[in-house]
């Protein structure tokens, strides 16, 4: 070949390699967009599944759609078994119980997804019937933006370096590498005090958190200064985990540094990772997951981060104003999932105003004005909307506790059983009927509830708490003493230091004569949780029968100083001297 030859198809190669990269343009393919409700820090989607309207969560922890064995029977499912061998690890231990299940596609505004859910594992609350993992989330790119209600999977195309995401002009994104993970699920690296942690991405946990092994990298313990103990965790298995609030130096991730901010650290047994980053990033954050890219770039809305106790206000990006009462409602419920009320309100009366007629935006206008503490404006909202809907149990079960906080027990009787006979035999739902049927002073009617939820939830992690409630009814009841013996002992094998199985057990015993053993019990739910009144009660019961007189009417008074009207309510279930 001459050189002018050469020089010429060396000229024809380059007119094509432009050609081509001309062509080749990075392009974005927005795949579906999931409108999320925000409700307690959990990203809620409205699904359809087996062709029954209910609510899924958005878990980019979850490498596989999911959902309870009771939702399952709920949803007129019949599962089959798993594959040989399969477990699914999370913060309540490790489940290993599961069935697998086909179906026809559920669908998500309108798009539908594989029909395909694991069965087992505890539920996740708000009476939705599971998650949606990363077989769905991870099939292309995905962004959270779940500051204004939505999660978007997309699909990039000769997108080789770009930032994918369309950012606010005023905004630079930081970016971090993610590791090609089995099943798409999301880790990086983040610096707690200057210790390095392999972090997951997780929307399904509420509240980001740092593993107790970890925590002591960074020069953290339980035992700690400024440390102190929260509820405890529970997740997709059995067990609850302790946890605790730690003040934390300095938290970064990419670019982003956060000096002296809290950080939630639970006793959890896990290999996987040293930190989960959950919902109250995402929300505080807008993330893109750019799994082609193997790299994660996020904008800080505003807000507390990555702790929602730190406590400070967000300023929420402009940039996507809602036009529409969804777009509204769905902001109004990020605001209100960061406690900041007064914006939530306003946003879900624009929601109200621009669809008066729909029952959803009233209710959850009503949850923001009892969260802001005005009851009596939440009153008035859930009137309305249960003449628009008056088989919405959520709406019944929150107007009953209204009424029981203002004595209305009547009216609060009434919601109830409405909600009764509208709920499922197993729906989770029955764990909250029976703690208002306990506010409502209705022990019968609290341990009926508990028998069908106990009965449908034989793996769930609240399953401890359940048997301690019954047993405690029954104690209250005076009623089938030898069963509530035998619940408080079950929910002891479970939980040893579950303070109200103690106190019910102590409950228990003293109307069974065992004296000695009622203060043993109220002893030990004392020193579990010194400021039960119940306990302190009981246990001046005990002594008296004992002959320890004044012992006895220094506990019942520290009892009467703690709840007025615990005497009371003793004489009324005649436990007094």
């Amino acid at each position: 070949m001459t050189r002018a030859a050469f020089k010429l198809g060396l000229a024809i190669l380059i007119v094509v390699l432009m050609a081509h990269h001309a062509v080749a343009e990075c392009r974005i393919e927005k795949l579906a967009e999931m409108p999320v409700i925000m409700t307690d820090l959990q990203p809620l989607v409205t699904a359809k599944v087996n062709g029954v309207d209910t609510m899924l969560m958005v878990d980019s922890g979850a490498f596989f759609t999911q959902i309870s064995a009771a939702k399952a029977a709920e949803l007129g499912l019949k599962p089959g078994p798993a594959p040989r061998g399969l477990s699914v690890r999370g913060v309540g231990g490790v489940e290993q119980k599961l069935a697998f299940v086909r179906t026809k596609p559920f669908s998500v505004a309108g798009q539908n997804y594989t029909g395909s859910f694991l069965v087992g594992g505890a539920e996740i609350g708000h009476d939705a019937a599971g998650v949606i993992g990363q077989n769905i989330l991870g099939v292309a790119d995905v962004e959270y933006d779940l500051a204004h209600g939505a999660v978007r999977l997309i699909r990039p195309h000769d997108c080789v370096s770009q930032e994918l995401a369309s950012w606010p002009a005023d905004k630079k994104p930081s970016a971090i590498e993610i590791e090609v993970a089995p099943h798409r699920m999301t880790y990086g690296v983040a610096y707690v005090n200057g210790a390095r942690m392999r972090v997951l991405f997780d929307t399904g946990s509420s509240t980001s958190m740092l593993t107790l092994t970890a925590a002591r990298r960074a020069g953290i313990d339980s035992t700690t200064p400024g440390v102190i103990p929260t509820a405890p965790g529970r997740g997709i298995g059995r067990q609850t985990v302790q946890a605790w609030i730690a003040p934390v130096d300095t938290f970064k991730i990419g670019d982003e540094e956060v000096r002296h901010t809290h950080l939630r650290l639970t006793d959890v047994d896990t290999l996987d990772f040293d930190m989960l980053l959950g919902a109250d990033f995402f929300l505080s954050h807008r993330v893109y997951v750019a799994n082609d890219q193997h790299r994660l770039y996020f904008i800080y809305n505003g807000g507390p981060a990555p702790h929602p106790e730190a406590g400070t206000e967000s300023a929420l990006a402009a940039a996507s104003e809602p036009t529409d009462a969804g777009g509204f409602a769905r902001r109004g419920e990020a605001y209100a999932s960061r406690h900041e009320y007064d914006k939530a309100i306003a946003d879900l009366t624009r929601a109200v105003d621009l669809a008066p007629a729909d029952p959803s935006y009233l209710f959850r206008r009503a949850l923001a004005y009892q969260g802001n503490r005005q009851p009596f404006l939440a009153m008035a909202d859930l009137d309305k909307s249960l003449s628009l809907k008056p088989d919405d149990i959520p709406a019944l079960t929150t107007r009953a506790g209204l009424y029981l906080a203002g004595h209305d027990i009547p009216h609060a009787l009434a919601d109830l059983a409405a909600a009764d006979r509208l709920a499922a035999p197993g729906a989770d739902v029955r764990l909250a009927l029976a703690v208002l049927y306990l506010r409502a002073n209705a022990p019968a009617d609290v341990v009926e509830q508990l028998d069908r939820w106990i009965g449908a939830h034989p793996e769930d992690s609240r399953r401890a708490q359940a048997l301690g409630d019954r047993c405690f009814a029954r104690a209250l009841w005076n009623h089938d003493l030898g069963l509530a013996l035998d619940d408080c002992d079950a929910a002891l094998r479970l939980d040893p230091k579950l303070a109200l199985a103690l106190n019910s057990r102590g409950i228990v015993r003293l109307r069974q004569g065992d004296f000695a053993g009622a203060i043993a019990d109220f002893d030990a739910s004392i020193a579990a949780q010194p400021n039960d009144a119940w306990a302190l009660y009981g246990r001046g019961l005990a002594k008296q029968q004992k002959g320890l007189t004044a012992e006895g009417k220094t506990d019942m008074a520290a009892a009467i100083a703690l709840r007025p009207d615990v005497e009371a309510q003793a004489k009324l279930l005649r436990l007094s001297p």
